[in-house]
């Protein structure tokens, strides 16, 4: 009677997404999901918060010139941990027990190495990258300083990122928001007591952000010890499974490289933004943490119809995967536009948080004015990104958006931008880009609807007429 219970309280998190109403269930999945992602950005915005209220805007220029330098850094381990969601949720959906065990031990070590060998990365490369990047004299050595201690909770960041997507896989996206409000909470504390009361300026917020980083990871690291379900951790476990690796690369590895390429096109474009000044970087750097908070909400419905399409193509349920793209399409859509519009009516007051300087709100707003109003285009082009990834194909995804997003950005850059040197020009290359991929990603989606779905289907009738005989 005992273990019934605990099994069926163990079970409860879980989510079955093979059955049952689809708009709800999609709903109750993205909402913690929303919630999570807000706060694994306030991590970033209270450190810029804070630094760019007590400190001054050269400390607020140094935080916020590495974000799209740490996203280079990291994405290609963010993508594996993508294949590993889209994997423990089609063996979920088959209920292949020992499937999910192996990608699951697998993906923690891979974690874990992962994040290690970043430290390594993250501290000898900062100051070249940052130097590559044309990060002004009155800024780098605050930069490169906050880089170095950042990296050093890289470890506990890629522990967290592959435990919690295992737990979403499964249709649990509430406990990895209960434990980043744990962490969330210890950070702005520690932020406000390093740089208020010990005048640590950079260090300290980043020595904020690994703490509550670590706590992060050590709570879903202990939630998954001690699940009773398909996903239980056991440290004598810990190996890598050649076959399933080699299944998060081909599935994670195009998914990251896709990430890492459009880091890129993002330094670029940051390194265009710093030749405006450290004023323009500062409210660069304001308006595009508000952005996030949009982006973020997006990307919940983007990871939404990716463990939904993996768990139904798992259990043959292709009729639901149609519904599910259609259903995320429109609830991305309306975020997009309430969430963008709104940051952008309130823009003045937002950027005003980070920064009571004028001439850093105004130079925030031209990039809200054109980025934020047109943000959903981009909830569009990312949802159909997941279904497609979700039945199994990310190498044509990752093609499609590296030439019509990355690749176009850059050239716009070298031509449109270099004959019209302006920030409202530089901004333009974004939703232009967005537009183009979306269009081409929804194209990409109705071929590999129609190459997969017959023959999956296929293989399964004869299986079942093989086991019958």
């Amino acid at each position: 009677m005992h273990l019934h219970t605990k099994l069926s309280r163990g079970k409860s998190y879980e989510m079955d997404m093979c059955s049952g109403p689809l708009l709800k269930k999609i709903l109750i999945y993205a909402l913690p999901l929303m919630l999570s992602g807000i706060l694994q950005l306030l991590f970033n915005a209270a450190d810029i918060i804070v630094v760019g209220n007590f400190t001054g805007s050269s400390a607020l220029a140094a935080v916020g010139s590495t974000s799209s330098l740490i996203n280079l850094l990291v994405n290609l381990f963010i993508g594996l941990s993508i294949g590993a969601n889209v994997l423990v949720a089609r063996y979920y959906g088959a209920r292949d027990a020992k499937s999910v065990e192996e990608t699951v031990h697998t993906s923690i070590l891979t974690a874990g190495v992962g994040g290690v060998f970043l430290i390594f990365v993250g501290f000898f490369a900062a100051r070249p990258l940052l130097e590559l990047m044309g990060t002004p004299e009155d800024v780098i050595d605050q930069a490169v300083l906050y880089m170095r201690i950042y990296f050093v909770g890289m470890p506990a960041f890629m522990l967290y990122n592959f435990g919690a997507a295992i737990l979403r896989a499964i249709g649990d996206t509430r406990r990895p928001l209960y434990f980043l409000m744990i962490a969330g909470i210890v950070n702005v504390i520690l932020n406000l007591i390093s740089v208020i009361i010990f005048k640590m300026g950079v260090a300290g917020v980043a020595i904020a952000t690994v703490v509550s980083q670590v706590i992060s990871a050590v709570l879903v690291i202990l939630c998954l010890l001690r699940t009773d379900g398909m996903c239980r951790l056991q440290v004598s476990k810990l190996r890598i499974n050649r076959h399933k690796l080699l299944s998060m690369l081909r599935i994670g590895l195009p998914a990251g490289l896709q990430g890492i390429v459009f880091s890129i096109s993002n330094v670029l474009i940051q390194s265009s933004v710093n030749s405006f000044g450290s004023q323009v970087m500062a409210g660069n750097t304001a308006a595009s943490n508000i952005e996030g908070f949009v982006y973020t909400a997006m990307n919940a419905i983007y990871q939404t119809s990716l463990s939904f399409t993996s768990q139904n193509f798992g259990a043959g349920q292709y009729k639901r995967i149609d519904r599910i793209l259609a259903r995320c399409l429109m609830v991305v859509a309306v975020i997009g536009l309430v969430l963008g519009n709104g940051a952008y009516l309130l823009g003045s007051q937002l950027l005003s948080i980070y920064s009571p300087d004028p001439e850093v709100i105004s130079y925030g707003l031209i990039r809200l004015s054109i980025i934020c109003t047109t943000y959903f285009l981009c909830g569009l082009m990312d949802v159909m990104v997941g279904s497609i990834r979700g039945l199994g194909f990310s190498i044509l995804p990752m093609l499609v958006s590296l030439t019509g997003a990355c690749a176009f950005r850059v050239l716009w850059i070298f031509t449109v931008f270099a004959w019209d040197r302006t920030l409202v020009c530089l901004y333009i290359s974004y939703p232009v880009s967005w537009l183009l991929t979306a269009l081409a990603h929804f194209i990409c989606y109705l071929i590999v609807r129609r190459r997969v779905f017959p023959k999956e289907a296929l293989s399964r009738k004869k299986k079942k007429a093989g086991a019958a005989t």
